[in-house]
């Protein structure tokens, strides 16, 4: 397949690439773009970028348009395509491209941020500011489909204008477009708000706005989600530490908080004096560090906490356990000495992937590096940091990539893009070096020489919230837990309760008494009925008590979405149990 790239040069790439898929969607947005344009001459347009699964164009509409008006753009862009216009690159100079676009003050801003010859693409009738890359032209694009508005507004801040966002997807054939349009269908079944309703995980409520309140049921998975946190951080060597939720004023002051994140942050007066909630476990655990004296003997240092957090998100960012106002950071922080970075980012790698996997997750990485101006610190310790970040991504054997200048002012960080089963990509874990808090709250240690000497700061989550986790994997599982998760393993069905109660009972106390969530389903229904209900809440194991059972000493199991009946005896179903339990097996 050939492609236009910015200076202009023709190649050709495989229709099978993420590259050729880019190129294909963001060709698409611009064909969306030229479709508007013909039915909504007054609309003005931000960004039409290429995304994950798809694309999507911010436009200023000056009537507002809805979901129902997506058919007729979408039916423009196929009459547009059928023309097969060429896409063609010209190159502006900025005053060239400042008359060129007017009368669209969104251009008009992205020009006057330019300091180089400007490169445009035009259609048909239609053209854009663009660096490309983009098909040669627009009967290349045919399999597409319009899915939905959003609000966002212009270049992402809440100070600018809110403009209509379009999203989309386009594909190379139909059937590819088919198999992603049912994948998208499925992931609605799998909404964790509805999952979380029917197997009563959480509620939402208007009495505390983005504060989940957790049911039975969901308690069950997160207390076992925590406690397998806490046993794998044991066995790393951290140690496991609880900070106040609420700290003063002037901490978080010295932290640089209050100076730029006040808004986010809520607070009240004790005793005269202001306090702020903590939006962030940072500060306490540099208060433990600083509890005692260090030698370098002592470092690596590990602080682990689950620490509850709250930051004032916008109400209408609120979305269900992904953005909620109060949450639980899965946070470490660790101090360390700059020639043990390397090691213990392997450790912290190795923790990652020994959590990651007994989810089935897959993940990649991403590495952003020292800004070019702003930053603080030795930059000998940044290219070392840098270096060794690097080494350790390559090594790691996982996809990564380097985000050139997107660290933060005190240190590079790794992003970890973990990829669900229904090929969703989530921002959970982190690591971030940090030399201004150790500098800020003047930590230190005594070096080999005597001297008090600089920690470097590890910050790390590797869940990123419990709460967003949680999420996270109900829509991963589609709530069909593991067994180790799962708030109820054993459901315990009589086929009739005058007959096989008694031996039910009997199992029942055995199950419970070696630590299996069990439950007894001897409603006056139906077998065939408690049998469906035992699959709709996704109920791990159904047993089945009848006759055989009763008098065998056995017992016929079906595991979950499966009809396969399975008779073995009830020691056997224990040990096999159990042993699922505690290797937390997929």
């Amino acid at each position: 397949m050939k492609v236009q790239l910015h200076d202009g040069s023709i190649v050709e790439i495989e229709k099978s690439s993420k590259e050729a898929f880019e190129v294909l969607n963001h060709s698409t947005s611009h064909l969306l773009a030229e479709a508007i344009q013909e039915l909504y001459p007054d609309a003005l347009f931000g960004f039409g970028p290429a995304i994950e699964e798809g694309f999507y164009y911010d436009i200023d509409f000056k009537e507002p348009i809805v979901e129902a008006d997506l058919a007729k753009i979408e039916k423009k862009m196929h009459e547009l395509s059928s023309k097969d216009e060429r896409i063609v690159r010209e190159v502006l100079s900025k005053e060239e491209a400042l008359k060129r676009f007017a009368n669209n003050p969104y251009k008009l801003e992205l020009i006057e941020g330019i300091n180089e010859d400007i490169t445009i693409f035009t259609q048909g009738k239609f053209t854009d500011l663009c660096r490309g890359p983009h098909l040669l032209s627009t009967g290349q694009i045919k399999h597409f489909k319009l899915l939905n508005l959003a609000g966002a507004y212009w270049r992402g801040s809440s100070e600018n204008k809110m403009l209509v966002r379009i999203y989309g997807t386009s594909w190379f054939s139909a059937d590819d477009l088919k198999n992603h349009l049912e994948v998208l269908e499925e992931r609605k079944k799998r909404d964790h708000r509805v999952i979380g309703k029917q197997l009563g995980l959480f509620l939402l409520s208007e009495y505390g706005p983005g504060l989940p309140f957790w049911l039975p049921n969901g308690m069950i998975v997160r207390t076992e989600l925590e406690n397998m946190w806490k046993e794998i951080h044991r066995k790393y060597d951290y140690f496991l530490v609880n900070t106040p939720i609420m700290l003063s004023k002037e901490l978080w002051i010295t932290s640089g908080h209050w100076d730029h994140y006040k808004e986010n942050m809520y607070t009240t007066f004790v005793d005269e004096n202001e306090f702020a909630i903590k939006p962030m476990n940072c500060p306490g655990a540099i208060i433990c560090y600083k509890n005692d004296l260090h030698s370098y003997r002592d470092l690596p240092l590990r602080y682990a906490e689950l620490g509850l957090v709250h930051r004032h998100e916008a109400s209408g960012a609120l979305n269900g356990l992904f953005r909620v106002r109060g949450f639980v950071q899965d946070d470490a922080h660790t101090f360390v000495r700059p020639d043990q970075i390397k090691d213990e980012i392997i450790s912290i790698l190795k923790l990652y992937d020994e959590i990651y996997s007994l989810f089935g997750l897959n993940y990649k990485i991403e590495l952003s590096t020292r800004p070019e101006e702003g930053y603080i610190g030795d930059i000998k310790i940044w290219n070392e940091s840098e270096k060794i970040l690097k080494e350790v991504c390559e090594k790691s054997g996982k996809e990564f990539k380097i985000n050139p200048g997107d660290g933060a002012f005190y240190g590079p960080k790794l992003d970890f893009k973990v990829r669900d089963s229904m090929n969703r990509v989530w921002q959970c874990g982190t690591i971030q070096l940090d030399m201004n808090l150790p500098e800020r709250f003047d930590c230190f240690y005594i070096d080999s020489d005597g001297e008090k000497k600089r920690p470097i700061m590890l910050h790390r989550a590797c869940l990123g919230s419990i709460e967003r986790f949680i999420g996270v994997i109900t829509e991963h599982f589609a709530g069909a837990f593991p067994t180790w998760l799962a708030p109820v393993q054993v459901a315990l069905l009589p086929v009739n309760n005058e007959f096989h109660l008694d031996c039910t009972n009997k199992l029942y106390d055995l199950f419970k008494s070696e630590g299996i969530r069990v439950e007894k389903s001897d409603a006056n229904e139906k077998l065939g009925y408690r049998l469906r209900s035992s699959q709709l809440r996704k109920i791990p194991y159904t047993i089945v008590i009848g006759d055989n059972e009763r008098d065998n000493g056995t017992v016929t199991y079906r595991k979950y979405s499966t009809k396969d009946q399975v008779t073995v005896p009830v020691d056997e179903f224990l040990k096999m149990i159990k042993e699922e339990i505690k290797s937390r097996k997929m």
